[in-house]
């Protein structure tokens, strides 16, 4: 019979960690650790973020207050918080990516993209972690998040011992590098938390230099609106002008960053075959991705990441991508054959790229 978390002694609290980390790692977690909440440092610098309006159009990020770096504001009674890693780099399963962005006539979609949609994925496994730990402790307060909620997820892993933020503002394992994501059990367990690693970036500064549109203002400090990843995926507008030729091939996010770090040297390989690409967005020629109807699109990325940008913003994306390609007759013929598409940020973007194409619309 399990036990009530209110009953459990100090030296069964000591031992939870280490059973909680060998049932997540049988759900496919490749690493695990327990966070406190105290995240003061982290909401000054946030403040200070959304102040300087970096955090772009993401109006969420202001209207959720400090419930993101109060956990127990989000949610009374959170003691502690359980992290979870799931890597989702797809090694040798995709073209390699610096192929494809040195292929101007191919799209390029950020590696964790390529296969399913990892939120729900990983928020069944959480709940799955939850019921495995309630059938040890009894019952329990928690809940889950990936992305679903004001949760400074970065910080509560970097403090759960998963890593350190590094300057792309992306957090870095020194064994496994950062291609991953990272999934939260907000719980009422008073579990003995775990120590913050160090710093290891040094005086490194690659993934500064490596941004195309120097959206790394200075170390730990990102401006989303010159970020490829929000401009291509969280901005519901235009992309601005002087940004697009930066954009390149990039239809859907920017992995730059993560693919000059030196510390990617260790990433494994996903363990998760649902990562793994699907309808080759890993190598799709941009005239093919541009010819997508709006069937087509829903079809190509049901349970994909992808999904949630919409036909609209697809087109805008690779209509960028076309106006930054080699001119081919096969370009500026899928181009024109969307100049007269009813959207009006579809057109504006179809009549940018083809005028660098020199081409009437």
């Amino acid at each position: 019979m399990p036990l009530s978390s209110d009953q459990m002694t100090d030296p069964e609290l000591r031992r939870l960690p280490a059973l909680i980390e060998g049932w997540a790692a049988e759900l496919g977690f490749s690493r695990t650790g327990i966070a406190g909440i105290d995240l003061s440092a982290d909401e000054t610098r946030l403040v200070n973020w959304l102040a300087a309006g970096r955090h772009g159009e993401m109006g969420y990020m202001a209207r959720h207050g400090r419930k993101r770096s109060r956990p127990a504001d989000l949610l009374p009674g959170t003691l502690r918080v359980i992290s979870v890693r799931m890597d989702y780099w797809p090694g040798g399963a995709a073209r390699p990516a610096e192929d494809v962005l040195a292929d101007p006539t191919t799209g390029y979609v950020a590696r964790y993209a390529l296969g399913r949609d990892y939120h729900r994925l990983m928020r069944r496994r959480l709940q799955r972690l939850a019921d495995r730990i309630g059938e040890h402790v009894g019952p329990f307060g928690y809940r889950a998040f990936v992305d679903s909620a004001p949760v400074l997820e970065r910080a509560l892993a970097r403090d759960a011992g998963l890593g350190w933020i590094g300057k792309h503002t992306n957090l870095i394992d020194p064994r496994s590098g950062s291609w991953f994501f990272l999934g939260e059990l907000y719980t009422d367990l008073p579990l003995p938390a775990g120590d913050a690693p160090a710093d290891h970036c040094g005086r490194c500064r690659a993934c500064i230099d490596a941004c195309p549109t120097r959206a790394i203002v200075a170390p730990h400090e990102l401006d989303a609106r010159r970020c490829i990843a929000y401009l291509t995926i969280e901005h519901p507008g235009p992309i601005p002008v002087e940004l697009r030729p930066a954009v390149g091939n990039r239809v859907f996010g920017c992995d730059d960053c993560q693919l000059v770090c030196p510390w990617n040297r260790f990433a494994p390989d996903a363990a998760e075959p649902g990562f793994a690409p699907r309808h080759g967005l890993d190598r799709s020629p941009l005239v093919e991705l541009f010819a997508w109807d709006e069937a087509d699109f829903e079809r190509y990325t049901e349970g994909s990441a992808i999904r949630r940008l919409g036909h609209e913003r697809w087109l805008r994306n690779v209509a960028v991508a076309l106006g930054n390609a080699p001119t081919t007759p096969g370009v500026v013929r899928a181009l024109r054959a969307r100049s007269g598409h009813p959207s009006d940020l579809v057109r504006e973007h179809v009549a940018w790229a083809l005028d660098r194409h020199r081409q009437p619309h």
